[in-house]
């Protein structure tokens, strides 16, 4: 495949720059202006898109609008035609990103007068392929929504009934839960996005092909139509499922989903298991004439895991990842909570997953201190050339090689460093490069009912964690760009007594879909540290006007004399 995930506009009469980098399901723009500074009454960039064989741009809707703004008299208010993005990069989720073709981007630069009226200058194009497959055939990365808490989800679902009928308010009760909410149909896909919609499609796909043979570990298992779909697989399939502490146990979605299966593909086909702590896989293998193929990732098979939290899920397809995992499944399975002995099989050592073209291996936990991995993925978080970025959920309750390496890459002058993670269960702590720590925001601050105006009270799904990715992206724009991944919480326990499993793979194409993921995730949580200082001073966040005065500075002033926005205007341009 043609490395045209990175695409740059080339009118050379535009005063700035525009790359697109293809994410999944979504893509990044950014801008840079070509010479010196801006003039101080750019006001920003409206943005349109017209999709694969359309024949109209449409414009991106901003949140943000100019002093005295009001959608009531001009409903287009909003449009960044009128509201231009006062940002040098933006994440953009097209509403038929799975269409085949290419997606037409145009971006112009705004500028306003005294009168405060708006005009134009010369405009950038580009056109990219947001196929939906990463490498159709052999990798497929899929993202959850993971925006319970944004104002998309309030605008389009929350006004037709509270998020306790659309998602399971008991985990422990999930798998009798029935969605009652009027739009479930259309909200659940949508918070779910690609990684729901792939995981379903799998078992599907191992439904309907009758050679198939199926392994399944859960940790969180309380979603029914997952565990509908596996009961379908009758004897053909095999599944473990977590019994830790939460898990374990009567009154448990996984002991009744134990139940369930028990009765459904026979008690022989069951098994309970936590190894040294957890088991706490989240994987799926199927091996068929029609169809080879693994999932795995940090997404849970739980009402959580699709429709609230962060989450990635990987497809791999072929022989060999389908037998890696198998033969790790029967390892797990053989070896039931004995650390030892599963650290000392070949799973537990890096595994080669023979994807044409791709660079990745897979390793599974619990290991032996011969071939614990913790320490080498701190290393080499810390040989980072360029830039790490990283969604790591729970890194602050897992003291360890990584979490002193991310410590360390963030303190450094020369690395561009963009991170999050959850400070503690249901909060979430965004780490900026220069090592400055903004106020922690925690779900009771983000279900204000008085957030700065035009801003809509937002819900939070419930207790626990939203973001639960477990990735860092290394070095995204090198040759040498890398991403660990999995369901390894990058801790002493995930390395060394947990059942996990962890991905090494080296490539940009793979590695600009987790950077860009990296991205929207930190701007979402950025902006609500905005948002609650913009409630503390009682302001109303707006749209920055052209300086009318020598001692006003225009909007964009900080990306030019901030070290951190210098780094970020240049790094994604």
């Amino acid at each position: 495949m043609k490395e045209d995930f990175q695409v740059s506009a080339n009118n050379a009469a535009a005063q700035f720059s525009l790359t697109l980098h293809r994410g999944e399901g979504m893509l990044l723009l950014a801008m840079n202006w070509k010479q010196g500074k801006p003039p101080d009454n750019f006001v920003g960039f409206a943005i349109e898109y017209r999709e694969p064989k359309g024949v109209q741009f449409y414009p991106l809707q901003n949140r943000l609008g100019f002093p005295g703004s009001d959608k009531s008299k001009d409903p287009n208010i909003y449009s960044t035609l009128n509201s231009p993005i006062q940002k040098f990069r933006w994440v953009h989720f097209p509403r038929n990103a799975n269409l085949e073709g290419l997606f037409s981007y145009r971006v112009t630069p705004a500028f306003m007068d005294d009168q405060m009226h708006l005009s134009y200058g010369i405009p950038q194009t580009a056109d990219i392929a947001l196929a939906r497959e990463t490498y159709p055939g052999k990798l497929n990365v899929a993202f959850t929504r993971g925006y319970v808490a944004s104002q998309a989800f309030v605008d389009y679902y929350e006004k037709d009934g509270p998020i306790s009928k659309l998602v399971a308010p008991n985990a422990a009760k999930g798998l009798d839960f029935k969605p009652t909410h009027p739009d479930a149909k259309t909200a659940l896909p949508w918070m779910g996005f690609e990684a729901y919609q792939a995981i379903l499609d799998l078992l599907d796909e191992a439904i309907a092909d009758k050679t198939a043979q199926v392994r399944v570990i859960a940790y969180d298992f309380n979603e029914p139509e997952i565990v509908d779909r596996i009961k379908k697989l009758n004897k053909r399939v095999k599944v473990i499922i977590d019994d830790s502490s939460g898990h374990g146990g009567n009154g448990t979605a996984e002991t009744e989903a134990e139940g369930q299966l028990d009765h459904a593909i026979g008690k022989d086909n069951v098994m309970r298991e936590h190894m040294g702590h957890l088991q706490h896989n989240k994987t799926i293998a199927v091996n068929g004439t029609k169809i080879k193929k693994v999932v795995c990732g940090s997404t849970n098979l739980s009402w959580r895991g699709f429709f609230v939290q962060n989450n990635n899920a990987v497809v791999l397809t072929g022989a060999k990842p389908v037998k890696i995992f198998i033969d790790a499944f029967d390892n797990f399975w053989n070896h039931k909570n004995k650390v030892n002995d599963f650290g000392a099989t070949s799973s537990a050592k890096w595994n080669e997953l023979g994807l044409s073209g791709i660079n990745a291996k897979v390793a599974f936990s619990p290991h032996v201190a011969s071939n614990a991995l913790l320490k080498s993925v701190g290393d080499d978080i810390e040989k980072a050339n360029s830039s790490v970025l990283y969604s790591l959920a729970f890194l602050y309750e897992s003291p360890g090689a990584v979490h002193d390496a991310i410590k360390k890459v963030t303190n450094s002058t020369k690395l561009f460093v963009y991170g999050i993670s959850d400070k503690k269960a249901g909060g979430i702590l965004v780490q900026k490069p220069d090592g400055s720590n903004p106020a922690p925001v925690y779900p009771s601050q983000l279900n204000s009912k008085k957030l700065p105006a035009p801003f809509k009270p937002e819900v939070t799904g419930g207790r626990g964690a939203r973001m639960h990715h477990k990735f860092v992206v290394i070095d995204f724009n090198k040759p040498t760009a890398r991403v660990y991944l999995g369901s390894y919480n990058f801790s002493n326990p995930a390395d060394l007594k947990n059942g996990e499993n962890l991905l090494l793979i080296k490539d940009r194409r793979i590695a600009t879909s987790y950077m860009i993921e990296a991205l929207r995730i930190f701007d979402h949580y950025e902006f609500r540290v905005t948002q609650l200082t913009a409630k503390k001073a009682r302001k109303t966040l707006e749209l920055q006007l052209p300086p009318k005065k020598s001692t006003e500075k225009p909007w964009w002033s900080e990306d030019w004399t901030d070290k951190r926005k210098i780094n970020d205007r240049i790094l994604f341009s």
